[in-house]
């Protein structure tokens, strides 16, 4: 739901439009304002579910985030609408930490493998599939009324969402709670760091000058600070964030690959829908249906991956990593080859490759990178994942947005090459999280090369959980063990 909604809404922004009068001002922060709001509260938000329990966390978010659905559908101007999504991505941000520590938490070895499946799967189908959602909602109540039902639609999903959170989430997922400091100065540094990289970001197409990045570079000042504090107050008390979790390769490796890789997942859809709203004239709906070949592939192979994750290692990930660069080639080939309004059709295979590889990517690359999170910190821990992945977004799509529309001006409107320019950058996106897989393949190939042989249990293949999988060290062999960090100080 929280991850749905920041795809849904793109293809209803004409619709806003006309509803609401709003001004592109305005429909740049309907969107801006709830990736601001999200990526601002992930590790906060983390780390509140790690001290005082995780299911209640997880449904004041749902509760949050179902009420401003609620205000944002029945707003009555540009400023109430944004307001409310602001609210929304704040629960949002308040939702999805939650949802990686409870995992971590109720889950352990090959089960959680799964459940991280079923979570990527969930990513891939609602980024991909919210275009289509929207499209439906908007063709079914009218341009002009639409987009409200684009909001009405979370409100029967969130209350039931609440009542299955009480009734399957146990309840001692909220008794192991720890007394110790909210670190608020880790807080305020960590916000104002995260505010000022992502603002110029997400605004890049509305604030014009170079001023704005003046902004994105105090940010990176900020949070250098914040890493600074989290250093020294480590030997005081207990830091927001264990910084030693980057000493570990898994966890700081798989953390810049989220990273690099959203860049360019993200930015696919976004152009991808102007690209055939704009340049084909394709209806909201039109557009929504040529994204679920993405979506299908995404779902089957998410599962799959999730299942297999834990005896294959990071190579399933660099797998994953190709078939979603040659999908995307397909892409730029199919709409090179057939220029018009088919590319919708003509795309639907190569999208479907990019999706079966997005799925081996996601989930599996959130389970490898958490396997040795201990419990007590994973809502903290999958909270500075997701950020990540949320600068990531931010960065893919004012670059992959900037390189489009740049094109666009210059070609005198001709969308397809500026859709193929675009595609290009989120390609490279994807080959720069290819060459981090491998870097990581390699070093923990070597990392097993240089342990002592251990005798093998009889009957069990090398590929088997207790053997010793190609790219997959030792460490990761069984990612419920707990070690000791910064966590259990």
């Amino acid at each position: 739901m929280a991850l749905l909604d920041v795809s849904i809404v793109n293809v209803a922004l004409p619709s806003i439009r006309e509803g609401l009068h709003a001004s592109d001002s305005a429909l740049q922060w309907v969107v801006s304002g709830y990736a601001l709001a999200f990526g601002l509260l992930l590790v906060p938000a983390g780390r509140f579910g790690d001290l005082k329990g995780r299911r209640n966390a997880f449904v004041a978010g749902v509760a949050l985030f179902t009420l401003a659905s609620a205000a944002a559908g029945l707003a009555q101007g540009a400023l109430w609408l944004v307001v409310a999504r602001i609210v929304q991505g704040a629960a949002g941000g308040i939702i999805n930490p939650q949802i990686s520590g409870l995992i971590q938490q109720l889950f352990r070895g090959a089960e959680r493998g799964r459940a991280f499946g079923l979570l990527g799967a969930t990513v891939g189908i609602s980024t991909a599939i919210g275009p289509l959602l929207g499209g439906l909602l908007i063709q079914a109540a009218g341009v002009a009324e639409g987009w409200r039902w684009v909001f009405y639609v979370n409100v029967p999903v969130g209350a039931l969402a609440i009542i299955l959170a009480y009734r399957f989430i146990p309840k001692f997922c909220d008794d192991q709670r720890r007394k110790e400091s909210f670190d608020p100065v880790g807080v305020v540094l960590l916000a104002a760091g995260v505010v000022l990289v992502l603002l110029p970001l997400i605004q890049e197409e509305v604030w014009a000058g170079p001023g704005k990045w003046l902004l994105l570079a105090a940010g990176v000042a900020v949070l250098g600070g914040f890493v600074a504090w989290e250093r020294w107050y480590a030997g005081r008390g207990h830091p927001m964030v264990d910084l030693g979790l980057f000493r570990r390769r898994s966890y700081a490796l798989g953390a810049l690959l989220g990273l690099a890789y959203f860049a360019g997942f993200t930015a696919i859809f976004f152009i991808f829908t102007l690209y055939l709203q704009q340049g084909l004239h394709y209806t909201a709906l039109q557009a929504g249906l040529a994204t679920v070949p993405f979506a299908l592939g995404s779902a089957v192979s998410a599962s799959l991956g999730g299942r297999v994750v834990t005896r294959v290692g990071r190579a399933l990930i660099a797998i994953g990593l190709g078939l979603v660069a040659i999908g995307l080639v397909g892409v730029e080939i199919a709409v090179e080859l057939v220029p018009g309004r088919h590319d919708g059709w003509a795309t639907a295979l190569p999208l479907l490759i990019a999706g079966i590889g997005s799925g081996l990517v996601i989930a599996p690359n959130q389970t490898l990178t958490l396997a040795e999170v201990p419990v007590v910190g994973a809502g903290s821990a999958g909270g500075v994942l997701q950020t990540g992945q949320r600068i990531g977004a931010a960065v893919g799509i004012a670059v992959v947005g900037a390189v489009f529309f740049a094109t666009v001006a210059s070609s005198g409107g001709d969308f397809a090459l500026a859709f193929r320019h675009g595609l290009r950058v989120t390609i490279a996106f994807v080959l720069i999280s290819l060459v981090i897989a491998l870097v990581d393949v390699h070093a923990s190939r070597r990392a097993a090369a240089e342990q002592p042989t251990r005798p093998q249990s009889a009957g069990r293949p090398p590929g088997a959980p207790g053997g010793r999988a190609p790219g997959m060290d030792l460490s990761r062999r069984q990612p419920a063990v707990d070690q000791p960090t910064g966590y259990d100080a």
